[in-house]
């Protein structure tokens, strides 16, 4: 079915005020749910034999759950944790990955009025003090903590857990919570779920380090999903179909594509793949069976895709057959990576795929801004979507992005003053965030995104470098080559770079990839002078990355001040990589 319309057209209402700039759709928010548990039970009664959540079992089949079935479970799940003591002041935090049993076991807590804390995988597996784990542990005091299987991966973190006093009850075995009869409990506490009701805690480290427990509520992410529905119309007739490798511990997939796959009734396919090498093998798989209607990912996401797209024909087309839309998050899309997804489609089923994409954080639930509307390349994120107002306030040499509306977070949980920061006099939150008009003259044309606000720098000529704008030039013009970079060059007389190679990459492959982008942009300002490649992964414990694979610029500036007085020391060693003038 392809007659309802992608886009709802938009209409922007902007003003001024002394150089702060106020954009809202004049379209209003639509009236929407009071829970996430009333959606599934709705879904549940209405098409219980349709599958909701789908992921591989070991012997390469697919276990599936209908939405008949994922209702039943949550409520008996839900009973469960009333049962074992999680209440509104002591949720259940889960350890594990995306899986079937995590997503049963976020419905549950969702009917019974238990907020879920989903915490990072790498904070419980790759962190050598666990002190971000052990922070949100003191932060939430759960009642239960659950994780995959037997445990194994999380030994070492639910010892130190047990070594600061947690006493929540570990659950790794989700049938035993299966086996509860939901009762009058339950139906109470369903009852009692509203718009105000807590229905997870999403951590987010921030630039500071510490994990920051932002408050989600039913409201806010209903009101998001409504948002959704306003400004892609087909979603309300057209179930979405989703492969999705993403993490639940971050905003973008346990909320917005989650979510998005339960409001309209469709299919989500678990991804146990990666965009790394050996695990985009499971992707490729797992998208020669699946052919999603809705594609969503990060530019890394696509990076790693692209190539494996253009070389097997059968695989594109079950890429493309039914795909309605592309969507990037997080980063600007390459535009090499934009022009060959395009020139694929057309080239596999005849016509381009729109290609949109969206802005927000994990305190707005997150979509706050989206280009719905045709795009002829990438950077653009959009305007306001309804029921919220985006306000841009001059900041040094920048706009920063901050946002009121339905779906903006009350703030962060057991950190009043931390909350009263985050916002303005006006109540907007302060993303910290930069934006800068598409058109200066016609401001609802879209906001360009325009990196944050603190991670611009001067060199020592007083040449302004956009680091924002900077960092996705450079990885494109790396074309795989390279997996991330951090720019460096405050008060030094030129650029320079910290780079982490890709598997597949190499110093030639890198020199090639600088000279071809300083040959493009040859300014002070974006000119690369020098690079030096790290062998030592980001840190997790140092913060420098987070779980979806984002570096900290600000963090690994910190953190590596040695490496970066290294490259651009006067008499550099020989590993530093200088570039011709």
């Amino acid at each position: 079915m392809r007659d309802a319309a992608l886009f709802l057209e938009p209409d922007i209402e902007a003003s001024s005020r002394d150089e702060t700039w106020y954009l809202s759709s004049r379209v209003p928010l639509g009236p929407f749910e009071r829970s996430v548990g009333a959606v599934l039970e709705r879904w549940a009664a209405a098409t219980p034999d349709n599958d909701f959540l789908c992921e591989r079992t070991a012997g390469g089949g697919w276990r599936r759950v209908t939405y008949g079935e994922a209702g039943a479970a949550a409520r008996a799940i839900g009973q469960a944790l009333l049962d074992r003591g999680a209440t509104a002041d002591h949720p259940v935090m889960v350890l594990s990955g995306n899986s079937i049993d995590h997503g049963l076991v976020m419905l549950g807590c969702y009917l019974a009025g238990v907020p879920i804390a989903p915490v990072s995988v790498a904070y419980s597996t790759m962190s050598q003090d666990f002190a971000k784990l052990r922070r949100i542990a003191a932060t939430t005091q759960p009642a239960l903590i659950v994780v995959d299987g037997d445990g194994a991966p999380f030994a070492g973190a639910l010892a130190a857990l047990r070594a600061d006093g947690v006493t929540a009850e570990i659950v790794d075995d989700v049938d035993a919570l299966l086996a509860a009869t939901p009762g009058a409990g339950l139906e109470t506490a369903a009852a009692g779920v509203g718009p105000d009701t807590t229905a997870k805690y999403l951590f987010t480290s921030g630039s500071t380090g510490f994990p920051k427990g932002v408050i989600n509520t039913h409201g806010m992410l209903c009101a998001n999903q409504q948002m959704l529905r306003q400004i892609w119309p087909f979603t309300a007739s057209e179930p979405a179909v989703l492969l999705d490798w993403l993490p639940w511990s971050h905003t973008f997939a346990g909320n917005h594509d989650f979510n998005l796959v339960l409001w309209s009734g469709g299919t989500l396919y678990l991804d146990a793949g990666r965009p790394l090498p050996g695990l985009i093998d499971t992707t490729l798989h797992n998208l020669a069976e699946v052919s999603p209607t809705i594609y969503l990912s990060v530019p890394a996401g696509f990076a790693a895709l692209v190539p494996h797209l253009e070389g097997d024909a059968a695989l594109a087309r079950s890429f493309f057959a039914r795909l309605r839309l592309i969507l990037y998050a997080g980063a600007a899309l390459p535009a090499e990576a934009w022009r060959r997804l395009d020139a694929l489609a057309v080239r596999t089923i005849g016509r381009s795929v729109p290609f949109t994409s969206s802005w927000g954080t994990t305190e707005t639930a997150p979509l706050a801004t989206s280009a719905h509307f045709p795009l002829d390349g990438p950077g653009n994120i959009g305007v306001p979507v309804p029921g919220t107002t985006v306000k841009l306030v001059p900041n040094g040499r920048k706009l920063e992005l901050r946002v009121k509306g339905a779906a903006v977070t009350p703030g962060y949980i057991g950190e009043p003053e931390l909350t009263a920061a985050a916002f303005d006099d006006e109540g907007f939150y302060l993303s910290g965030d930069a934006g800068r008009f598409a058109d200066p003259d016609h401001p609802a044309r879209g906001i360009v995104f325009d990196g944050r606000v603190v991670e611009d720098f001067k060199l020592q000529s007083g040449t302004w470098v956009s680091v924002g704008t900077l960092r996705p030039q450079l990885v494109g013009a790396a074309a795989g080559a390279v997996t991330d970079v951090v720019i460096t060059g405050h008060d030094e007389p030129e650029l320079g770079v910290l780079v982490w190679l890709s598997a597949s990459g190499d110093i030639e492959q890198l020199r090639a990839a600088i000279e071809r982008h300083n040959a493009a942009h040859p300014q002070s300002s974006t000119r690369i002078g020098r690079a030096l490649v790290l062998t030592e992964p980001p840190s997790v414990d140092g913060h420098e990355i987070t779980d979806k694979g984002y570096i900290n610029q600000r963090a690994v500036l910190e953190r590596r001040a040695a490496d970066v007085a290294r490259l651009h020391a006067t008499d550099p060693d020989d590993d530093i990589l200088l570039l011709p003038r």
